[in-house]
């Protein structure tokens, strides 16, 4: 029965996909809760995912002349004040600190929601001449949201992130390095987290506050939501002309600088859950997993047994490998390893290895593999890379099944009556539709892709002429 009891544990995600997510997070011991209400604990499981997501992607930050630095965590309001749209967008979400030890402060400090307005201020004195251009740099920090409404790695009002703030000497140079790394932050979730994305511009109405363009790669999930996984800023000179960013060109005049920000959080652990999670608990991708193999004896109290499993766990020592040698039954080792999602488990009893085998058996699929234990990396090896790759199949075909086309109004609200997922629709790109198509069907616009289609001449909303294909959804 505990076997049993184990998997029973998680409610299953066509009863209610949010209480799903909930228990996975809980139960796969990812997050605990805290007296802080609205922020979490990252428990080791769920933190060495995050660590695996920062390191890969810090590495390929780095190849691409990224540095990273560290600004203080504070920030005085008359700062924040210094850009009317950018503390607009974030007033409502503003933590204040107001005393310093018993004593109230002279001037208010925010607890920084963003770093855009300290990089600026920091900036300013750094950068002088062209030959200080470009400022490439990014730091991995935590950020603090006042959210109303929070739901573990979605939406808490402390997240860990990486933020980048980059300066240049031309738009033309700002623009490249906002679009290089949206295109980083695409391949990263395609090849490492098996997620597929669209990319493309956020609309005037969704673009960042302060921001004069805002890219984003946009990922749908199992129930037909969408999840904003990455985006990325050009500020233009908007910034700087604020902060009184400037430098002395090669022809001798003050010129100011051009600049971009581009972040990710912790928000993508989620999406790893959604999007390839199941009623047994998570699946990790194997490029990110924490542990991609685990080696669990069977009998392992028939001698040889933990010998022969501590054997292997050497032999694949290229993997990220581990041996659940506890006093638990097999089957709940099984069931604790489905729950945990861990890529690969291999099973060794006294009968295998007297055949000199062992089975392997693969979470996403469950399929059981024999495999000879001379031959046990090479297949292991082969296994994980196929995984990968169908990981990331399935969810492109996932998405493909649920992205639908709207030529009117009419077939636009009947899909979202009656279906999740993606709808593609043109617009004549005025607010007033956008406006009215979130007030009437609670539905956003997700980007503008760079893959445009012409799918009729008509706005979808209004049926005046349509200037732009658009990606719409309902978001998390």
């Amino acid at each position: 029965m505990a076997d049993k009891k184990l998997v029973e544990a998680i409610t299953s995600m066509e009863t209610d996909f949010a209480q799903w997510y909930t228990d996975v997070v809980k139960k796969a011991e990812l997050i605990d809760y805290t007296s802080v209400k609205g922020c979490m604990v990252i428990k080791p499981a769920g933190y060495a995912i995050w660590e695996n997501i920062q390191s890969q992607l810090d590495k390929m930050f780095k190849e691409s002349g990224v540095e990273n630095v560290y600004l203080p965590m504070f920030i005085p309001e008359s700062l924040l004040q210094k850009e009317k749209d950018h503390v607009e967008g974030f007033a409502p979400e503003v933590a204040w600190v107001t005393h310093g030890g018993l004593n109230p402060l002279q001037e208010r400090l925010c607890v920084r929601p963003t770093s855009e307005t300290l990089f600026c201020d920091f900036y300013k004195n750094e950068i002088q001449s062209y030959r200080d251009l470009p400022k490439v740099y990014n730091q991995w920090c935590s950020v603090v949201r006042w959210e109303k409404e929070t739901r573990p790695f979605l939406r808490s009002r402390e997240f860990l992130w990486q933020e980048g703030h980059t300066a240049h000497a031309t738009a033309e140079d700002a623009e490249a390095r906002t679009i290089q790394m949206l295109n980083i932050y695409a391949q990263f979730l395609e090849e490492y987290l098996a997620i597929p994305v669209i990319k493309g511009q956020k609309t005037e109405k969704e673009k960042f506050a302060g921001a004069e363009a805002t890219y984003t790669i946009e990922a749908l999930m199992h129930d037909g939501k969408a999840l904003q996984s990455g985006t990325s800023h050009n500020f233009g000179d908007g910034f700087a002309k604020a902060f009184g960013i400037q430098y002395t060109d090669k022809d001798n005049k003050l010129k100011h600088v051009h600049q971009t920000s581009w972040g990710m959080t912790t928000r993508l652990i989620g999406a790893i859950i959604m999007v390839h999670g199941d009623d047994s608990g998570l699946v990790l991708p194997p490029a990110i997993a924490p542990t991609q193999v685990m080696i669990i004896p069977i009998q392992q109290h028939k001698e040889g047994v933990l010998e022969k499993a501590a054997e292997l766990s050497e032999k694949l020592g290229n993997f990220r490998v581990k041996v659940d040698d506890s006093d638990k039954s097999p089957g709940w080792k099984f069931s604790e390893q489905e729950m945990r999602g861990i890529p690969i488990r291999v099973e060794i009893g006294p009968k295998d290895i007297a055949a000199n085998k062992c089975v392997i058996c693969r979470r996403d699929t469950r399929e059981k593999i024999e495999a000879n234990l001379d031959e046990l990396e090479s297949k292991v090896s082969e296994v994980l890379e196929t995984m990968q790759k169908e990981m990331l199949e399935r969810a492109r075909a996932h998405r493909e099944e649920h992205t639908y086309v709207a030529k009117n109004f009419d077939e636009f609200v009947k899909i979202f009556e009656e279906k999740t997922g993606f709808v593609k629709a043109m617009w004549c790109e005025e607010q007033a539709c956008e406006d009215a198509i979130k007030e009437k069907l609670a539905v956003t616009s997700r980007c503008m892709p760079f893959e445009q289609e012409q799918l009729s001449d008509v706005c979808v909303c209004c049926g005046k002429p349509a200037k732009k294909m658009v990606y719409w959804g309902k978001a998390y």
